[in-house]
């Protein structure tokens, strides 16, 4: 068993040399990110600075994590998710790399609460948070350490949406990238990651077959615009439920039945929650769903379903495969997949790594960029610089051997000008 004396709570260090394979694999559909670590491993651009980072530990977060250390930073790594962990991952950041890790698959509620306090414990210039817990824990709790802060870095829509109305209370006293909302993570992470990782996981947790199936997702965002594509590019009829009028009609276009949720209750054998938002399928919802019908959310938290509620209505409640619970009602079965967390990390691998390529490049690029704007920057919630977001994009383009038209003279003096017309 490998031996480590760098401070962790990890499952089982003796799981490092087969985390370290995947993420050297990982590693290899990665070459924006790897591109950054080199020049980080140069410039030393986080000398001197301590970076917590709670996010999913995933192969793809373990190349950010080098990538951070290869620029010189402390940096310490914990779960954004009880059952986003991969323990071997975990082992081998912690022994091959010297990366304090707290994260077990499976941790209860208590114990990811206090890898939250970990986190602060380590007393972080910059945060870079998954759902902003961290960021929230150190606002309400730890306002001695908010003179520490430089910045922090948010990567999903719920976190941003928290920190916008952490920004509204008047309670956000520092600035926090918008990484979710650069156009190299939400276009690509939320639509073809979470897509092809949601329908990954419902098919590995269950076997069924797809095709025939009726399938209802709700919320039409990026994320829901993804899993709605790849479960009718697998053959299944889609229903699509929204709120918001735009993105309805926006699925209506695109060839996808709306209806609110109390209609689609009745119809769908699947149904996949990517809102965002608290209690999206709720027990009216539940009453009404044929037996059999199975759940699951690839939202960030585990609100999108009202398991509290189901729980209540059922009779018993079974594990009948990994991931996969049968409640049983007294007339019907409702199963639902992952415990109603993110499923596709749940029950799978969570988003391909040349995905999480660009996602983790805005991460690492942001960060350094609150490094060197420090102490120039207002708090609020700002977006990625857009020249970062395309540098992203040509070096994905350039590391893909794809090249793409370069604007002429004449064409910039054009765009910049307004005398000539008709």
């Amino acid at each position: 068993m490998t031996v480590t004396t760098i401070k962790h709570d990890v499952k089982d260090l003796s799981l490092a040399s087969q985390g370290n394979k995947r993420i050297a694999w990982a590693g290899r559909e990665m070459p924006v990110l790897r591109q950054i670590r080199e020049r980080f491993a140069q410039e030393q651009p986080f000398k001197g600075i301590r970076i917590s980072a709670c996010c999913h530990v995933t192969t793809e977060t373990a190349n950010l994590a080098l990538t951070l250390q290869a620029g010189g930073a402390d940096a310490l790594l914990i779960a954004s998710n009880p059952l986003s962990t991969q323990d071997d991952v975990a082992a081998s950041l912690v022994a091959d790399y010297g990366i304090s890790v707290f994260a077990i698959k499976g941790e209860d509620n208590a114990t990811y609460h206090r890898h939250v306090e970990v986190a602060l414990d380590h007393h972080p210039n910059i945060i870079i948070d998954d759902g902003s817990d961290v960021t929230t824990a150190l606002v309400l709790h730890r306002s001695a350490q908010l003179g520490e802060i430089i910045g922090t870095t948010e990567e999903t829509t719920t976190g941003i949406v928290r920190l916008r109305a952490m920004l509204a209370d008047g309670r956000l006293p520092f600035p926090a990238i918008a990484v979710n909302d650069a156009e190299t993570k939400h276009f690509f992470d939320n639509r073809y990651g979470t897509g092809q990782s949601t329908i990954d996981a419902v098919m590995r947790a269950t076997n069924i077959l797809l095709a025939g199936k009726v399938i209802v997702v709700a919320g039409y965002g990026w994320c829901g615009k993804g899993v709605a594509l790849r479960a009718r590019g697998l053959g299944a009829n889609v229903i699509v439920t929204e709120v918001v009028p735009v993105r309805a009609l926006e699925a209506v276009m695109d060839g996808f039945r709306v209806m609110p949720m109390a209609e689609a209750a009745k119809l769908g054998d699947l149904f996949i929650t990517v809102t965002g938002n608290k209690h999206v399928i709720r027990q009216e919802h539940l009453e009404l769903m044929k037996d059999g019908a199975m759940i699951c959310n690839s939202g960030h938290f585990d609100v999108e379903i009202d398991l509290v509620a189901l729980k209540n209505m059922s009779q018993d409640v079974r594990l009948v495969r990994p991931f996969v619970q049968e409640y049983i009602l007294p007339h019907k079965s409702l199963i639902v997949l992952g415990e109603g967390r993110l499923v596709n990390l749940a029950a799978a691998e969570g988003h391909p790594a040349s995905v999480m390529d660009m996602s983790f490049a805005n991460q690492a690029l942001a960060a350094e960029y609150l490094v060197k704007q420090k102490g120039k920057l207002a708090p609020g919630v700002i977006p990625v610089p857009a020249d970062i977001d395309q540098e992203i994009a040509r070096l994905k383009l350039q590391a893909m051997g794809i090249a793409i038209d370069r604007m002429t003279e004449e064409q910039v003096t054009y765009v910049n000008s307004w005398t000539e017309g008709t």
